[in-house]
């Protein structure tokens, strides 16, 4: 009876609080690699707390809420509908994670950004210009930062073996 009287937004609240728990207590299990400089637990640990802190709001916000009359309707069709931005989402960076080792960071995530912008937004010429300059920006942007300024290994790709 308590579920009833929950909206959907409560339980997804909820359901990301108890991941963030288990992600969080699984930092503990990241492997010190005895570099003098911060640890690689840090990161994590970090990105989680802001996690937690939004869905901390997101839990608060839905109670004050309250459950809406028409999330006692339940259709596929209507799922679908309502959520077909985060599955389009969702689908796409399945694609991106399945190509990442033959494109790589680079050419995958350039894509990536590109076909999100363009399931999520205008689909006109002009719009399609403006994504591909987002994308390769931004992910060039991104890509620079982590290769050269924090020495990070990217996955390259089989296209792109420049290393």
């Amino acid at each position: 009876m308590v579920l009833r009287s929950l909206n959907t937004d409560t339980i997804v609240a909820i359901c990301l609080l108890v991941l963030c728990g288990v992600f969080f207590k699984a930092t503990f299990d990241i492997r010190d690699l005895g570099f003098e400089s911060m640890g690689a637990e840090i990161w994590p640990r970090l990105i989680l707390l802001f996690l937690f802190v939004f869905s901390s709001l997101y839990l608060f916000q839905s109670v004050k809420k309250g459950p809406s009359p028409e999330e006692n309707r339940f259709s596929v069709r209507g799922f679908f509908q309502r959520y077909q931005n985060a599955l389009y989402c969702y689908g796409i960076f399945l694609i991106f994670l399945v190509t990442l080792d033959f494109l790589g960071m680079l050419i995958g995530g350039v894509l990536f950004v590109f076909f999100t912008l363009t399931a999520l937004g205008e689909r006109s010429i002009k719009d399609h210009f403006i994504h591909g300059i987002i994308a390769l920006l931004s992910v060039g942007a991104m890509w620079s930062i982590f290769t050269f300024g924090l020495n990070v290994f990217l996955p390259e790709g089989e296209i792109l073996r420049v290393w």
